[in-house]
């Protein structure tokens, strides 16, 4: 093993995603008045948002995740996101820090961060890249990793692909310059995280679901613990 994959939410970052969703698709929504003219069109916009994410979970080759964002929202509310971007800019600079609402960060995670970086390891902040960058670091932040402690973080500015398809992990390995198997991917998501495995990326499950299949299941601090045995294997 060579490199070292994290999930962001769930697994780095202890959230209930749900409940945060929510507080910021509210504050979203006031983000988004300044864009229209009309209850009906407000409608509109907040319904392309959904649209042109969905549309970035999908397939889309040569196109950024943001590429196809912008294209798709384009498409549904003839607003440019070109020139209007700075309305989301301000949004996640000023709004959304005060989403945080208790979240932190999860347990082991420090831990299981340094072990990785005493072995060695790659690491990549394997986060959906349904984000731009700003809204990643304030997260990443929030779990108490800052940027230059880690080797690459997939945003939606860089990816050509989404969780959970196969060009998502072949583009986050090459970032760390890895191959998929040398590299170990530690996520809670059996639908997002575990399909790593496809293109020979081993897992560590991180979740609840004692029927997920993966080759390692614990929680961080457990792996923090097997890591350096790990490296010990790999010298």
């Amino acid at each position: 093993m060579q490199g070292i994959l994290f999930d962001l939410d769930g697994t780095l970052l202890d959230i209930n995603i749900d409940a945060f969703l929510e507080r910021y698709f509210v504050a979203l929504s006031q983000a988004v008045t300044s864009l229209v003219s009309s209850p009906e069109e407000h409608e509109g916009a907040m319904r392309a948002i959904h649209d042109a994410t969905g549309a970035m979970m999908r397939l889309h080759p040569g196109e950024t995740n943001r590429e196809t964002f912008y294209r798709v929202f384009e498409s549904l509310t003839a607003i440019d996101l070109n020139t209007e971007w700075h309305v989301f800019e301000e949004f996640y600079h000023d709004v959304f820090p005060t989403l945080r609402n208790g979240i932190g960060p999860a347990k082991g995670a420090r831990a299981s961060l340094e072990a990785a970086r005493e072995c060695g390891l790659k690491i990549a902040v394997a986060t959906n890249p349904i984000f731009p960058m700003s809204a990643i670091e304030h997260r990443m932040s929030w779990a108490g990793i800052q940027p230059q402690d880690v080797d690459a973080i997939t945003s939606y500015e860089t990816m050509l692909a989404c969780k959970p398809h196969a060009e998502y992990y072949r583009q986050t390995c090459e970032m760390i310059g890895i191959s998929p198997t040398e590299c170990l991917m530690v996520g809670d998501d059996r639908m997002l995280d575990m399909p790593a495995s496809s293109i020979g990326i081993r897992t560590f499950y991180v979740g609840r679901d004692s029927e997920t299949p993966t080759d390692y299941r614990g929680d961080l601090s457990a792996l923090a613990e097997a890591l350096p045995r790990l490296c010990e294997r790999r010298g």
